[in-house]
């Protein structure tokens, strides 16, 4: 498992966990309506460790839209680093991209680049939701491999998911609500669970703010502590973005926490 885990594991997990329908094998290509985020928009993040801050994370898109095979597709990018005493220790310089179609909000194209202390991972996934299968580029200096994997129907990876989710109707959801959840990451297919906690407001470095509150279902692992260990709370208002992440893990607590935005839709409903 990759170092970066540990520095921005919640805001990860829940690019991971992008609800999806589950739909029939007929509906590999889809139409999803959305106005809740658009080019040119940029989300920063700080790390904490307690009271410490140990990296920073930026999630964006970038102002001009790509093509892929022939479909024109938002550039989406995620980025982590160390930041402090931790990058002496623990020096993360990682980023996560995927090309995202604009209509289905289905990933065509996706990339990881890792630099954690001395390990390296450069990857590249090209999607076939037709087929529902991935090709897995690894782009090892001494060792590219190149493999083919069948996937779930319509499946995400972690990028996609953080904005397929926010195509959500969280007004509409009860509290309770479990969504399923198929993915795509390191090779392997997942199912998650989602579970929809209500309204609640909560205060970031950016302001005070009404979210709607999710927390994944974790499966039993090393790093979280209890299956409910993760919350996300998403902005109550028509763009709703993640303005805070708080996880419980074996080493402490750790909080993501939203700085500063621009680029957004709408304007942000910040209770003060």
């Amino acid at each position: 498992m990759n170092r970066l885990w540990l520095l921005i594991s919640p805001l990860a997990l829940l690019l991971t966990a992008a609800a999806l329908p589950q739909l029939g094998p007929g509906d590999a290509v889809r139409s999803i309506p959305q106005n809740s985020f658009g080019r040119g928009e940029v989300i920063n993040y700080t790390v904490h460790y307690g009271l410490i801050n140990g990296g920073v994370a930026t999630v964006e898109t970038a102002n001009g839209l790509e093509r892929v095979n022939d479909r024109p597709c938002y550039k989406a990018t995620v980025s982590g680093r160390t930041t402090g005493s931790l990058d002496f220790f623990l020096r993360i310089r990682d980023q996560w991209r995927s090309y995202i179609d604009t209509t289905s909000i289905l990933p065509l194209r996706s990339q990881r680049d890792i630099a954690e202390n001395k390990y390296r991972k450069k990857e590249t996934v090209y999607f076939d939701h037709l087929n529902d299968l991935a090709e897995v580029q690894d782009h090892d200096k001494d060792e590219p491999k190149r493999t083919t994997v069948k996937i779930a129907n319509n499946s995400v990876d972690m990028v996609s998911g953080f904005y397929y989710l926010r195509t959500l109707p969280f007004d509409r959801m009860r509290v309770g609500e479990v969504i399923k959840v198929p993915g795509f990451l390191d090779g392997e297919n997942f199912m998650l669970d989602v579970i929809y906690k209500g309204r609640e407001t909560v205060e970031t470095k950016a302001g005070t703010y009404r979210t709607h509150k999710l927390v994944p279902r974790m499966p039993d692992n090393k790093l979280f502590r209890g299956e409910n260990a993760i919350a996300v709370y998403f902005s109550d208002d028509r763009n709703k973005i993640p303005v805070l992440f708080v996880a419980e893990m074996f080493v402490g607590s750790v909080k993501v926490d939203m700085v500063k935005y621009q680029g957004l839709k709408h304007p942000l409903n910040a209770v003060r």
